[in-house]
């Protein structure tokens, strides 16, 4: 029974240890998608930012590591070998605090990241020259797909020097709101408005990725919370392996 017992679980911690690797190798993709998109918001930051390029090679990181700690626990689970299966569960360990650790940073320092956040779209909002950049596109493609003007509002717009010292009442393409507008406009750069009043969103894009947040926010938390869950059981499935295993046996290591 006892011997029937630790194959299930050795065989229960290998398939564990193939979907650990296959969610590093999806964590890998997403710091590399970070890294090389050039067309949502993400894009904006980069240019801004080098906050965002050190995250996304953290995450590349992050991911190369799971994906080498899923393969060594496969190793340590099939051919029962403890160093590895003790240095799995410890870095299992680490990785849960880790994780634990940097959700209270970003929960205690949420205010401080928005202002941040603020602080960048701003910039980024006051150098819009209206040439259709990358950067420029991404976002002309927020403002344009979420129905939103500026950061915090319309008036962020205020600052750009192409309207400042434009003679013309010229106002950002991708804010026009179609309801208002009249005649043709273009899904980029600056347009004529034909009074002060311009026919955009009133509604900054802050609150608009506030929303998007709040209404995902189950998502987000089922999906760390599931993370945390499949962590726990690797660690357990673990340590019960290499309690069971009595003597290494490091010929059963394979030879390639």
């Amino acid at each position: 029974m006892a011997k029937a017992c630790m194959t299930a679980t050795k065989y229960f911690l290998f398939l564990f240890n193939l979907i650990f690797f296959l969610f590093g190798g999806v964590i890998m993709g997403f710091g590399l998608w970070l890294l090389l998109d050039n067309q949502s918001f993400i894009a904006v930051l980069q240019d801004s930012s080098m906050s965002l390029k050190v995250a996304s090679y953290i995450l590349i990181g992050v991911g190369a590591f799971s994906m080498l700690m899923g393969f060594l626990g496969c190793l340590g689970a099939i051919y029962e070998i403890r160093c590895l299966l003790g240095l799995y569960f410890t870095c299992l360990l680490l990785i849960l605090i880790a994780q634990v650790a940097a959700g209270a940073l970003i929960y205690f320092q949420k205010d401080v990241l928005n202002d941040e956040m603020s602080k960048i779209v701003t910039q980024v909002l006051s150098k819009y020259p209206g040439n259709n950049t990358t950067t420029e596109q991404a976002w002309d493609f927020i403002q344009r797909t979420m129905e939103c003007c500026g950061w915090t509002g319309r008036l962020d717009w205020n600052s750009n020097m192409v309207i400042v010292n434009s003679s013309q009442l010229l106002f950002p393409c991708s804010c026009q709101n179609i309801s208002l507008s009249t005649g043709n406009f273009s899904d980029s750069g600056f347009c004529e408005a034909q009074t002060p009043d311009w026919p955009v969103y009133d509604v900054g894009c802050s609150a608009t990725v506030e929303s998007w947040l709040l209404t995902n926010l189950g998502v987000v938390l089922g999906i760390c919370l599931a993370v945390a869950v499949i962590e726990l059981l690797g660690m357990i499935l673990s340590i019960c392996l290499c309690r069971s295993v009595h003597t290494e046996d490091y010929t059963k290591v394979p030879k390639y």
